[in-house]
């Protein structure tokens, strides 16, 4: 007490502190009220499955009836109670920590746009939408109900939330309503128990009958107070007036109030006495800590190593809040740290590790990154609500794997397999007979002056010569039909080829009818090909080939091949052969006809015309003509520096067919199925870990569909090449890291053969094992279930190999046909069977397993009754269509694929872990399944940093918990170190991380590398008052600022959020401190959030210039608009959340364009509006391709100077400046008006624009129209009365 005493006396004595401490705070809200939390958190649910949400609308009703005080804290902790009743304690502080983002205001708000835009009837708290008609009352629903069919079903956005009880035949119902509000969850137990009953599709979308007066405060972003230049007057002497804002600063009693090691709030707290002596000392110190004398240049020299010194220095926990502190403050700091002595060792590492920063991730000193579990973390370019998404992705998969019994560094070694789907291209096998060569570059005559070595390719010549060698390294095969309408024009592009001596070996395949009773002189198609084999024997392929030419060229442009066509050029050439033996039913010249069909099922390539070059399918895109002559060229580029990494590591010699080199690569496979390649892929959640099964269905009906497919997992048994199980033998190489599931009814013959097919596909690999869910077409009884019933008895009672011969017997056509005959199951047994327990299995009336599997199919895969489907590794692929073809060769297909992307990687790790192998094959399935279902991202960086022990701030995760490993490199005296200090603070307060902050310095500085405050406003939960009420949102405080400087205040937001500042007195371009009297406060608000997109003209390949885009919705179609820029076809718009419509602008942009495509939109690419829903405050960039229409090809957007144009021009410069509402006044001529532009910054240059503008108005006659740019004024000058 006698020291603090004497502390405080000296401090009197020196009569220092003469100002009180300054503070300058800022806040961010949005346009729109604020959204409940209850809402916010249910579509953070929603993002976790539809179930969640679905399981926390029913449970909501709890809440309000829970027991607690009223308060905003009680009601908040029963939320989350409610809530975290299925997430993970992971899971639960991410929620806390969106919900203090209030990242999902955005959702919620959209929806509220959504139902604005419906015109909700007046005096209702909720309403039903039934397919456009509306009504308050549930009783009304009926009638909607019954006319309902004769109306178009709903738009449904992606996020809306469709109860999963539901018909798709069924009319549509949307509830507009605010869960947790009286009458809500009367009305939603009545549409459920509609929805459950197959009567309705019920979805529910928020509304909010009576919205807050309150606005959402955002955070997530930066605040910047810059020390400004004074070498010119900027300050305008205007005295401020009217400083009555809101100000939220420090309290007096919190415990953080700390200054040069003086905790202000606990002293406070021990001497309440002493309050005024206090605080005389805190500004004292306060004036010390703040002094900003300018540093010699030998003083900065070390000043980024001596920052890292200072925070390396501190305990590791308390590391982070340094470096925080020193870099957000380090104006003032800056002459404190100079004396910070660096040591040689702390001074040699960190040179050591910038080697390898410099030559393994491309990081010069001084240079920033993070990594989150290997990801590469932008900070430039990725906002916190991106970084919540990676967090909640990493998260899922960790937990998964944990859940699987993988965890601590085998987990992050699983983690760092990079298993996305490979974009390699597949091929089919070029070898058949089907296909009809009309030249072959190794033997014809007109290639003999080429050079035939392989050697030839590694000569030298320019980039971009084709080079000519006699070797069919490019093979190019058109599968068409003839009478296609684009066939000629492929066909002419293959002529081209050949005629212009391209080094392509160009093959053709005719797939016509082959039908027997079709002959040429009824089929167009028929007729050509015949003609083709005709002249073919006569003479050759390549003479055929003209000869097709030569039909197609008497076929007018839009007209269709016809017999005629054939007919005449056929006479005019064998003028001695008769057409009806050419042509006619008995035709010698069928070759390939039946072949050529029978080779385009077979490799599945997709819809005619198909192109390949080396067996790969061009895309659809691609086969336009002009654009294949350049795609062709390319190919051929591209394969020959393969060719040439082949001959130059003697992978490919001279005496090789070359063909046979290209045909014998794992690319090659012999039949391509679209189901299989596509990207959109679904998956199994694999993850769950119970102990039920499916012979239990009263219990399994009760499950969650993850449980559901754990207990379908659990009752799997597997058919295996070999038949050996781990009972049995146990050896490693006998994990099978492919496994099917196939699904379909086996009491029907296309079940059985989808079975049939993959157990023949088994007996030529030994990487895979089957198994078996039956979807019955009809409700179980004894009759319809005995294939099925004497499956499920051999694999629950008999060894692998048996069960499996049994199984095929049992899928063949003539077994099930002498079943039906009255034949006994036991005569179709395989030798070593135990026929008793089979058939004691078999006749058991208990058929729980097929109704398991039916309610399995139908809730979980989304089957209809019988469907076919087959589960690869957790991937559902299916339904298959009936009739649909999937064979052996989609099997091999599917096996390589798996075996490629993941299967063979998982293997290896799984092995490592030392399981046995029936649990390590089912690891196997469960960890592709999970990280396979990951959104394709980039790869993740593999950094092994050597040196840690001197130059690096650690921080262990918590033992024996799933932790994220978590790297940054910073210089601490960075922007970067400004805005990464908090961010980690925050981050180690959410997850359990294995933290390595290394630093990267600079040396030999020559200028201050840090010349502003800074604060990221973030916090990770929401905060209360001492009264258990919600706090004012979050704000950047500057507190005890240093009064002297000039400083100006900036915002560092997300790229797509358009922000100005609402509310302040003060000048925050030029503040001095000294003139203020304690606090500026500053209030800013989230004007729009920007939608942002590309445009091309699919004709030209160019940006349609001076094309305009609006954007409304149904009831205002116009509410901004735009115009594309030349420049990358850039256009943007201005928008806030909801569903958006984008058209073209009437006039001449609609008038000559149309919208061919879209992409990143939220309506189906072929419907005819372009439907964009903002939901979230992240970026949003969509794509639009234009065309232009048929009859206005040869139109000029910008050729007719209408009025369309020019206020469209006007209006955007209008909207990009003012955002100011549109003006339908009769516009007076363009040379009429001065037009006036301005960009104003500051109180004092708003002085002189007010001087200007008086000026100009007074001197001039002309009417006037002054243009601004809205962000950069102050609210002072926007509210003034006397510019509107």
């Amino acid at each position: 007490m006698g020291i603090l005493i004497a502390v405080l006396g000296v401090c009197f004595s020196s009569s220092l502190v003469q100002a009180d401490s300054k503070a300058v705070t800022t806040s961010l809200t949005t346009k729109w009220s604020s959204t409940p939390l209850l809402l916010e958190t249910s579509e953070f649910l929603s993002e976790e499955g539809q179930e969640k949400f679905w399981n926390f609308v029913e449970a909501s009703e709890n809440i309000k009836r829970a027991e607690h005080d009223g308060s905003d804290y009680s009601s908040y902790q029963e939320m989350l109670k409610v809530a975290c009743q299925t997430l993970s304690p992971l899971q639960q502080n991410l929620l806390k920590f969106s919900l203090s983002l209030r990242s999902y205001s955005a959702a919620v708000q959209a929806f509220q746009q959504i139902a604005a835009d419906e015109s909700p009837p007046e005096g209702c708290t909720l309403f039903f939408v039934v397919h456009g008609e509306k009504t308050c009352e549930f009783d009304s629903l009926g009638n909607l109900l019954q006319a309902a069919s004769d109306r178009p079903k709903p738009f449904l956005f992606k996020g809306d939330h469709k109860y999963p009880a539901a018909n798709p035949e069924s009319p549509v119902v949307i509830l507009y309503a605010e869960i947790g509000s009286e009458g809500f969850y009367r009305q939603h137990r009545r549409l459920v128990a509609k929805a459950e009953a197959g009567e309705i599709t019920y979805v529910l979308r928020h509304y909010i009958a009576n919205p807050s007066k309150e606005k959402v405060y955002l955070s997530g972003y930066g605040v910047e107070l810059a020390i400004k230049s004074t070498e010119y007057k900027a300050k305008d002497d205007t005295q401020v007036k009217g400083t009555d804002v809101n100000a939220t600063v420090i309290d007096e009693n919190d415990p953080i109030d700390e200054v040069q090691g003086f905790l202000f709030g606990k002293l406070r707290q021990l001497y309440p006495d002493l309050s005024e002596e206090l605080k005389e000392l805190r500004k004292h110190l306060v004036e010390s800590t703040n002094e900003m004398a300018p540093l010699k240049v030998w003083q900065l020299q070390d000043l980024s190593f001596q920052t890292a010194a200072r925070i390396l220095t501190a305990p590791p926990v308390d590391a982070l809040m340094v470096m925080k502190d020193l870099s957000q403050n380090f104006p003032t700091k800056a002459r404190a740290i100079t004396k910070t002595v660096v040591s040689s060792e702390l001074r040699a590492e960190i040179e050591e590790n910038q080697k390898y920063f410099k030559g393994t991730l491309g990081l010069q000193p001084g240079d920033s990154a993070l990594f989150i579990n290997g990801l590469l973390i932008d900070l430039d370019t990725q906002d916190i609500f991106s970084l919540i998404d990676v967090l909640r992705n990493e998260a899922r998969v960790m937990e998964g794997l944990h859940s699987l019994g993988i965890e601590g560094v085998s987990l992050h070694n699983v983690l760092k397999l990079n298993i996305q789907p490979s974009d390699s291209d597949y091929a089919v096998d070029i070898r058949s007979p089907a296909i009809s060569w009309i030249n072959n570059l190794e033997v014809d005559s007109r290639y003999n002056s080429w050079p035939s070595s392989v050697q030839e390719l590694l000569r030298p010549t320019f980039p971009g010569v084709i080079r000519q060698i006699r070797k069919n390294f490019h093979n190019f095969v058109l599968i068409v039909d003839p009478t296609h309408e684009t066939t000629a024009e492929l066909l002419n592009v293959a002529e081209m080829f050949f005629s212009n001596h391209i080094p392509l070996r160009i093959g053709l395949v005719f797939v016509v009818n082959d039908s027997e009773d079709v002959d040429g002189l009824q089929d167009p198609g028929v007729a050509l090909l015949r003609t083709y084999n005709y002249v073919a024997q006569e003479m050759d392929n390549n003479y055929a080939f003209q000869t097709v030419m030569s039909i197609y060229n008497k076929v007018k442009t839009g007209d269709q091949l016809k017999v005629e066509h054939v007919v005449s050029v056929l006479e005019k050439q064998y003028p001695y052969v008769e057409i009806s033996s050419v042509l006619g039913i008995d035709s010698a010249y069928d070759q390939n006809r039946k072949a050529a069909r029978a080779y385009y099922e077979q490799t599945g390539v997709g819809p005619l015309p198909v192109v390949l070059f080396n067996g790969m399918p061009f895309q659809k895109d691609q086969l336009d003509p002009d654009d294949l002559e350049t795609v062709t060229m390319h190919k051929i580029l591209e394969t020959t520096s393969i060719f040439q990494r082949a001959v130059y590591l003697g992978e490919l010699s001279n005496d090789q067919d070359v063909v046979e080199y290209i045909m014998n690569q794992p690319n090659v496979v012999p039949r391509i199925n679209s189901r299989i390649l596509r990207s959109d892929r679904e998956y199994l959640d694999l993850t769950g870990m119970n102990n039920h099964f499916v012979d239990d269905f009263a219990r399994f009906t009760t499950l969650e569909s993850k449980d559901k497919t754990a207990a379908v997992a659990n009752s799997m048994t597997y058919l295996t090449k070999k038949g050996m199980s781990s009972k049995e033998i146990y050896d490693d190489s006998f994990v099978r890291p492919v496994t099917f599931w196939i699904v379909g009814d086996f009491d029907k013959p296309s079940g059985r053969q989808l079975l049939y097919d993959a157990i023949k596909h088994q007996k030529s690999s030994n990487n895979i094992r089957i198994s078996m869910i039956n979807n019955p077409s009809e409700e179980p009884n004894s009759q319809n279930t005995i294939v099925a019933k004497a499956i499920w008895a051999a694999l629950q009672t008999q060894t692998s190999n048996n069960a499996k011969n049994f199984i095929t017997k049992m899928a063949k056509e003539e077994t099930v046909k002498a079943l039906e005959a009255g034949a006994d199951i036991l005569e179709f047994a395989v030798g070593g069977m135990d026929t008793n327990i089979f058939k004691e299995a078999f006749e058991s009336p208990k058929v729980d397993f097929i109704l398991s599997h039916a309610i399995y199919c139908r809730d979980v895969l989304k089957l209809k009754k019988g469907q076919r489907a087959v589960i690869s590794n957790g991937r559902i692929i299916g339904p298959l269509e009936d009739g649909e073809m999937f064979n052996q060769d989609d099997f091999h297909l599917l096996e390589n694929i798996i075996l490629k992307t993941s299967g063979q990687k998982i293997k290896s790790q799984i092995q490592q872990l030392g399981f046995e192998e029936d649990l390590a094959s089912d690891l196997v399935m469960k960890v592709d399944a999970l990280l396979s279902a990951q959104p394709k991202g980039e790869a993740r960086i593999e950094y092994q940093f050597f040196e840690e022990r001197y130059s690096a701030v650690k921080l262990r995760p918590k033992e024996g918990e799933t932790y994220f490993d978590v790297v940054a490199i910073v210089d601490p005296v960075t922007r970067d170190a400004q805005r990464l200090a908090p961010l980690l603070l925050v981050l180690n307060q959410l997850i359990n991380m294995n933290l390595r902050v290394f630093m990267n310095c600079q040396s030999k500085l020559s200028d201050m590398p840090l010349k502003s405050f800074y604060r990221y406003v973030l916090e990770p939960e929401i905060s209360f008052t001492a009264e258990n009420n919600f706090a004012p949102g979050p704000i950047a405080k500057f507190l005890d600022m240093p009064q002297s400087p000039l400083f100006t205040l900036n915002l560092n937001t997300p790229e797509s959020w358009m922000v100005e500042s609402v509310r302040t007195p003060y000048d925050l371009d030029n503040i001095f401190l000294e003139e203020v009297e304690s606090v500026v406060a500053a209030e800013y608000e989230l004007e729009y959030l920007l939608l942002e997109g590309h445009c091309y003209d699919i004709t030209t390949g160019q940006p349609p210039r001076g094309l305009q885009f609006t954007l409304g919705t149904s009831s205002s179609p116009v509410i901004v608009d735009t115009i594309v820029m030349a420049n990358l076809g850039y256009f943007q718009l201005k928008a806030n959340p909801g569903a958006w419509t984008l058209r073209l602008r009437k006039g001449r942009s609609e008038d000559i364009y149309r919208i061919y495509s879209h992409d990143g939109t939220d309506s189906p690419p072929e419907a005819n509006e372009v439907i964009v829903v903002l939901n979230n405050f992240k970026s949003k960039i969509i794509k639009v391709k234009v065309q232009k229409k048929f009859d206005m090809m040869n139109e000029d957007l910008l050729s007719d100077g209408t009025n369309e144009n020019e206020s469209g021009f006007w209006e955007s410069l209008k909207w990009g400046f003012t955002g100011g509402q549109k003006n339908e006044d009769v516009k007076q001529d363009k040379d009429d008006v001065l037009n006036i532009f301005s960009v104003a910054s500051g109180h004092l240059y708003e002085r002189f624009l007010r001087i200007m503008m008086l000026s100009v108005l007074k001197h001039t006659k002309t009417p006037l129209k002054f243009w601004f740019l809205k962000n950069y004024l102050s609210p002072t000058f926007k509210r003034n009365k006397e510019l509107r």
